[in-house]
């Protein structure tokens, strides 16, 4: 009879409830379910950092992309700064001199190149009778002074700049001793 049997039938063997092997060994189903807890755990654990980790990296390079914006022309408004500072020595030179009509149209192109870098935001710092303070300032030249102007800005040979709040070239200016 065996003949019969087709290649891939398998004899299963039979069962009872009396010879099957019973699962009460509550040690061991303890230890499984405590090694899933363990590894449930640590996916959980990898999973809440993972989230962190990225939600630091979308707030960083937003971050860092509002930063690049607001100084992308950087290098372009600090070469500007020198034309700003022929703009003022022309101006102060425009006022001593006798008041001519075509003086008016270069007096507008400098406020327009003010307005401009204003806009951009570009800040002038206020750094005449103020405190020295060498993380704005760069010191020239020191002279003696009466006591209420030691350690002040009495004079200021080159201005300094904030491009959206950030220092972008130091004041050059001359302290009091």
């Amino acid at each position: 009879m065996e003949e019969n049997k087709l290649p891939f039938e398998e004899e299963v063997p039979n069962l009872s409830t009396d010879e099957a092997p019973l699962a009460d060994d509550s040690d061991s189903v303890d230890s499984i379910k405590n090694k899933m807890q363990e590894e449930n755990d640590e996916l959980r654990d990898k999973y809440v950092r993972l989230l962190a980790e990225f939600d630091n990296f979308k707030r960083r390079t937003a971050k860092e992309r509002i930063e690049l914006h607001q100084t992308a022309g950087k290098e372009m408004i600090i070469a500007l700064l020198d034309v700003m500072d022929d703009c003022d020595r022309a101006e102060n030179e425009i006022k001593k001199s006798e008041p001519k009509e075509s003086n008016e149209g270069t007096l507008l192109v400098f406020n327009k190149l003010r307005n401009l870098l204003l806009q951009k935001g570009v800040q002038e710092m206020e750094s005449l009778n103020t405190e020295f303070d060498p993380e704005k300032h760069e010191a020239i030249s020191i002279v003696d002074t009466p006591d209420e102007m030691k350690e002040k800005v009495i004079e200021v040979l080159q201005k300094g700049y904030y491009l959206n709040e950030k220092l972008i070239r130091f004041a050059k200016v001359i302290v009091g001793k």
